[in-house]
């Protein structure tokens, strides 16, 4: 099993208008989207329909969590979410003439008990890869997630922010940092191909076994013990790439959970990707298929 965990899970909120109000007026639309929210719910919905095994699990509380929790089981998306006070975040993104606005909350304070409770149901569940991903909410820092890795003998696997990167002791099986995380974690350019080369074998040299980075336009590299595999992207009409570094992660974790190489899995990878940024939002296409397209993913040593 991969069960997922998202520290900071959140209902994200889509609205469409004409057009901004103006001060003091109102602006009103009847279209508007709810839809849980997090980086590890969405490489839980991805792996749902990859055909994986898959938990999601992590701190909600109030009507919001309540929402998370059952817009998931209605979804067929297995999970088992700690109970908290507060209140979880709500995510809202504000669609207008062409622009996107985003008002994003911190979300609640989560304390020390909670991350044991979620250490808990993960022994519950006995996993064989956790994935620790998205932001830390306030009350939580660098050390809840190593504390996570260190807790049992599942590999993990982090998708967190730059900064979280660099703080992190643990020993982890992979991260996976987009092109602005590489740069945040190591302090290294990343303005090309090489650049983001040479950063991520740095990073690996921080106690991660394997380096995932996701480089939109420049497809995707590995850096692993064997060396450094550098992935094309797939040519594809790209409709929005929200979603894609999770969608890029699942693939991956679900192919070396199925025992195949860091170079199989690099395609699976792009190759999920690819379908992702192909539909708006955290929509989930099918992946009928996908691991022939896999197959059509022109990998490099590099």
């Amino acid at each position: 099993m991969i069960l997922t965990v998202t520290l900071n899970p959140a209902v994200d909120h889509t609205i469409q208008i004409d057009e901004l109000p103006a001060p003091g007026s109102v602006a009103r639309t009847s279209d508007a989207q709810f839809d849980p929210g997090g980086k590890g719910i969405n490489v839980s919905k991805y792996l749902v329909e990859l055909g994986a095994e898959t938990l999601a699990t992590g701190p909600i509380g109030d009507f919001l969590g309540e929402y998370i929790d059952d817009s998931l089981d209605d979804e067929g998306i297995p999970c088992d979410f700690v109970q908290i006070d507060g209140c979880s975040r709500l995510n809202t993104t504000l669609l207008t003439d062409g622009e996107e606005y985003k008002i994003n909350h911190d979300g609640p304070t989560v304390s020390g008990d909670a991350v044991d409770r979620i250490v808990d149901t993960i022994g519950t569940y006995d996993p064989s890869t956790v994935v620790v991903a998205g932001s830390r909410p306030p009350g939580l820092g660098p050390d809840a997630v190593d504390r996570i890795a260190r807790a049992g003998p599942w590999r993990t696997a982090v998708d967190v922010g730059g900064d979280t990167l660099a703080d992190l002791t643990a020993e982890y099986a992979l991260c996976k940092p987009n092109r602005e995380e590489l740069a945040a974690a190591t302090g290294h350019p990343v303005d090309s191909l090489d650049d983001c080369i040479e950063a991520a074998r740095a990073l690996r040299d921080c106690g991660f076994d394997r380096v995932v980075a996701s480089l939109g336009a420049d497809g995707a590299l590995v850096a692993g013990e064997s060396g450094v595999l550098h992935a094309d992207a797939l040519a594809v009409d790209v409709v929005d790439t929200v979603g894609a570094g999770d969608a890029l992660l699942s693939g991956f974790v679900d192919a070396l959970e199925r025992g195949r190489s860091d170079r199989e899995a690099l395609q699976a990878g792009v190759a999920v990707a690819s379908r992702v940024v192909a539909v708006p939002g955290t929509d989930v296409p099918t992946f009928a298929d996908v691991r022939t397209d896999a197959e059509s993913v022109s990998v490099s040593v590099v």
